[in-house]
């Protein structure tokens, strides 16, 4: 190795020192905390997931929640059907594009955003992280996400 190359992990089939698994692991404890908030709000996690979406910005087509999700459409068109049946966002073909579906929210989706927004306060405290090491972790998981996604992939 040479001077100013950073040294590498060393290669290992342990399941404690893959990367993947500590991930996986704090990805499903991380779901398994908001469950009993969710549940209080009659939505699972990647229902939550849309509802921030449109939240942050309403009318927006099925492609666009699937891209900003990764998330495809077979996957997120029952999960829109779920959040139309219990009242929460409203289906339409979009005038302009017949092949476009827009999701808005009704009435009843914008109120949920108040209770929403507890939890999101309630998972911020009980991470015990402040303002500067939940800005760096979230910064070091786009990071990771973007350099997964960039990655060659091995055929």
């Amino acid at each position: 190795m040479t001077r100013g190359e950073p040294q590498l992990p060393a290669p290992s089939v342990a399941l404690d020192d893959q990367l993947c698994f500590a991930l996986y692991a704090a990805s499903r404890a991380l779901t398994a905390r908001y469950r009993p908030m969710l549940e209080e709000l009659g939505l699972t996690y990647p229902q939550y997931l849309v509802m921030m979406l449109l939240w942050e910005e309403d009318q927006q087509t099925v492609g666009q929640l699937g891209q900003r999700l990764a998330l495809d459409s077979g996957t997120l068109s029952p999960l829109l059907k779920r959040l139309t049946s219990a009242g929460l966002v409203t289906r339409h073909r979009r005038v302009e594009d017949e092949r476009s579906v827009a999701i808005a929210l009704t009435d009843e989706g914008r109120a949920l955003r108040d209770k929403a927004f507890a939890i999101s306060q309630d998972m911020i405290c009980a991470l015990h992280l402040n303002v500067d090491d939940f800005a760096e972790l979230k910064q070091t998981l786009n990071v990771l996400t973007q350099r997964v996604n960039e990655a060659p992939r091995h055929v």
